[in-house]
């Protein structure tokens, strides 16, 4: 990271903003992963009761239960790092580029909210300018 890097400066209002929205995406993925940790209960008698003509539900229900954990495990780290990445970038660290651009992949799956800031950030991120881009081509 350069030293005329606007993030390792100091953070301008923009990008104030844009870890504001990390920080409350953040939230907002803690919130979800609880959510489907608690009802987790629901979730599998609603996908149990659709196994009835299934030749083998039990395979199919450790299945469930298996990408049912990943999804949760994925939500909690998509929180944290999108916490971390906010509180980061907020602060002026030297990190907080690094941690948005991993907290952008990482919530690039959740449609809409996290596409969108995910694509956002990579967009802000991402140190290609228009010189750099047409001296590519030439």
């Amino acid at each position: 990271m350069s030293l005329d890097d606007p993030i390792a400066r100091s953070p301008s209002r923009h990008f104030r903003t844009l870890a504001g929205c990390w920080i409350v995406y953040g939230v907002i993925r803690l919130i979800m992963a609880v959510c489907l940790f608690i009802y987790s209960g629901t979730a599998t008698l609603m996908f149990g009761a659709l196994l009835n003509r299934v030749p083998d539900p039990f395979t199919m229900m450790t299945d469930f239960h298996v990408i049912y954990a990943v999804v949760i495990g994925l939500s909690a780290v998509c929180g944290i790092v999108a916490i971390m990445a906010g509180l980061a970038v907020l602060a002026g660290n030297r990190s907080g580029r690094m941690m948005a651009i991993i907290a952008s992949f990482l919530s690039l799956s959740d449609i809409p909210l996290g596409t969108t800031l995910g694509i956002y950030t990579l967009l802000v991120s991402l140190p290609i300018g228009a010189t750099q881009l047409h001296s590519r081509s030439e």
